[in-house]
């Protein structure tokens, strides 16, 4: 029966996304792949769930770089069902878990790396994770700074409490929110991960594997919750440390967090186009078409852990080619 499902669902996506100059073109977001199912975080796909992901787009879908997907779209010469694929931030799988699959399957992918936490670097809400995990007693008591209690008794207390905390720490100033997290963190500190970022030598290998290596920032900031003259040495640095890394040129970003008029605004954007990238990626549901923003083209995440709804879900984004975005007029 599911064979029969998808093998109906695949010949939709011909008539839904068209080639040329009314080519549609979707781009997938990741994050990590994981080895094994982590219970803190489900939404999160292992090694399984992205082989069988990776061979339904292969199947269905023509998978493209970004880079030339990009320059396709702008000519009028994209092709059908035409799909990209993007991870954010940089972490270690990506070389252990996701390079090995994409290389099986032959396909490319662009991988846009933070450049501060390379090297035994850890983002701030994987320490909220991985501090939540250690966390021994039955809740984490931060009422004197953020007038709240959580529970971390069970496996799915601390899953809830990880999604709380993250989003009431994700609006704060980076300087507020770190040193927060490093007050509730100290008492497992010795015991947090120090390898689940990429090292230099492993973009390196990404790089040298075909892959693209994009921006992201340096500390990954959300824009809004800083000045303009750090979201630029944030853009600045990170493509100068790449580019150094790679001797190649950066040529496409993504906004950290990603979110139009919540995580980055118009000035963002005519940043990021004046520092000469030539597109650049949001976190908004859609398609891009030809007469898109190409300094804010969407992007769809496959939380699916069924086909037949990857499958769906990803014919349905086709038809949302009018993304909730800031539009230039510059």
């Amino acid at each position: 029966m599911k064979e029969k499902i998808l093998s109906l669902i695949g010949p939709f996506f011909s008539l839904a996304s068209p080639g040329a100059v009314r080519g549609r073109l979707s781009i997938l977001i990741y994050h990590q792949v994981l080895e094994h199912p982590d219970p803190l975080r489900p939404e999160v796909p292992d090694v399984s769930v992205f082989e069988w992901q990776m061979q339904l787009l292969k199947q269905h879908l023509c998978i493209l770089p970004l880079d030339d997907a990009v320059r396709r779209l702008r000519s009028g010469t994209l092709p059908r069902r035409a799909v990209c694929i993007t991870f954010d931030d940089g972490y270690a799988d990506s070389t252990k878990v996701v390079l090995p699959i994409l290389q099986r399957f032959g396909v490319s992918a662009t991988f846009f790396i933070a450049t501060a936490f390379l090297n035994g670097g850890r983002m701030w809400h994987d320490t909220v994770i991985e501090t939540l995990r250690h966390f021994s007693g039955d809740w984490l008591d931060l009422s004197d700074s953020l007038g709240q209690r959580f529970l971390t008794g069970t496996i799915f207390e601390k899953r809830r409490s990880v999604r709380r905390l993250i989003m009431l720490l994700k609006g704060l100033s980076p300087t507020i929110r770190d040193a927060e997290i490093r007050r509730f963190a100290a008492p497992v500190a010795d015991r947090l991960p120090n390898d689940l970022m990429m090292t230099s030598e492993q973009v390196r290998v990404l790089h040298q594997a075909g892959m693209v290596v994009g921006g992201h920032t340096a500390t990954h900031p959300i824009f809004t919750t800083v000045d303009l003259d750090t979201v630029y040495a944030e853009i600045l640095q990170g493509r100068l440390m790449l580019e150094d890394l790679l001797d190649a040129p950066v040529t496409l970003f993504a906004y950290p967090n990603g979110r139009p008029f919540y995580d980055y605004m118009d000035e963002h954007v005519n940043m990021v186009r004046e520092l000469g990238f030539e597109a650049a990626v949001s976190t908004t549901s859609g398609v891009a078409t030809r007469t898109d923003d190409y300094w804010q083209l969407p992007r769809f995440t496959p939380w699916d852990r069924v086909p037949e709804r990857f499958l769906a879900r990803l014919l349905l984004n086709y038809t949302k080619t009018h993304p909730d975005v800031i539009r230039n007029t510059l």
